[in-house]
């Protein structure tokens, strides 16, 4: 059976090889919204955090022998207390002033991470082998479904779906929102304010590295992997709207399937069809698709 000339299980491959790739974008835009949301501070240092919790589960597996299963849990714990040290000795500091200082903060943080690890393991791939227990594939009939990439749909749609729940739907979360645009009433209610926020940066970074420990059977680990990227997923949070929690996770997810779909009828627009749609969605709704227009 073909679709516009394409064979089915061609486009199915596709298909799910994009929401792959959107489920990676949902969980890093995820973090990048929770913590622009929620600190009002753009962290370009995201893309070098997915880094290192991938780097982490590599370095588990061959220092420790510490298997996927225990590293999918301690990479975002090691990449959370880094990201805690960083809110509290750095970006504190910088909260009430002009987001370009964060922006600039973050990048350098950025450049300090990948030079360490780029000098110590050079930009040459580290293979990492998928789990036994989600090796293999399984037959539907129209297509064959690879197991680790099902598994990382699954766990990508959960983790970004729990935390939408956390923040939206719960009285922590309520703390949270409420901490962001009124800290000094929060605060008379007994909350500790900056230890919320010291912890929303480090559950941010967290999401990013988990993200990392997904990928590194999935894309061949390098100190520069998250350059790939950061970039996309930066146009995925101006799509989605800055700080939209929802429209982060819809967004990455919708744009991984299209960039894929691109792959199949235009191969040559796979790589800059993402920005096209934020040019035309910059044009028509500045504030992003979920953004609130001020």
């Amino acid at each position: 059976m073909d679709i516009f000339g394409i064979p089915l299980p061609a486009m199915l491959s596709q298909l799910l090889l994009g929401l792959v790739n959107g489920a990676f974008y949902a969980m890093l835009s995820l973090g990048l919204a929770v913590i622009f949301g929620l600190l009002n501070v753009i962290n370009f240092a995201h893309g070098a955090l997915f880094m290192l919790g991938a780097v982490l589960a590599w370095m588990g597996m061959n220092y420790f022998e510490l298997n996927y299963w225990v590293m999918l849990v301690l990479s975002p714990l090691v990449v959370a207390l880094l990201g805690v040290v960083i809110e509290r000795t750095m970006l504190r500091w910088i909260y009430k002033l002009d987001h370009i200082y964060g922006l600039l903060l973050t990048l350098g943080i950025t450049l300090v991470i990948e030079g360490i690890f780029r000098s110590i393991y050079g930009v040459s791939g580290l293979p990492y082998s998928t789990p036994e227990l989600l090796s293999g594939a399984t037959d539907l009939g129209f297509m064959i479904l690879p197991n680790y990439r099902a598994w990382v749909v699954v766990a990508s749609l959960a983790v970004c779906f729990a935390t939408w729940f956390l923040i939206e739907k719960t009285k922590l979360g309520a703390y949270l929102r409420a901490g962001t645009e009124n800290p000094k009433l929060v605060e008379a209610f007994g909350v500790n304010v900056p230890l919320m926020v010291t912890l929303t940066y480090g559950f941010g970074v967290a999401l990013a590295a988990f993200a990392g420990v997904l990928a590194a059977p999935v894309i061949q680990i390098s100190p520069l992997m998250g350059q790939n990227l950061i970039i996309i997923v930066f146009a995925v949070v101006v799509i989605g709207g800055m700080g939209s929690i929802m429209g982060s996770i819809l967004t990455g997810l919708g744009l991984g399937v299209i960039e894929g779909l691109t792959k199949v009828f235009y191969p040559e627009a796979s790589s800059t069809v993402v920005f096209f749609i934020m040019v035309i969605v910059l044009m028509l709704r500045p504030a992003g698709l979920f953004g609130r227009e001020k």
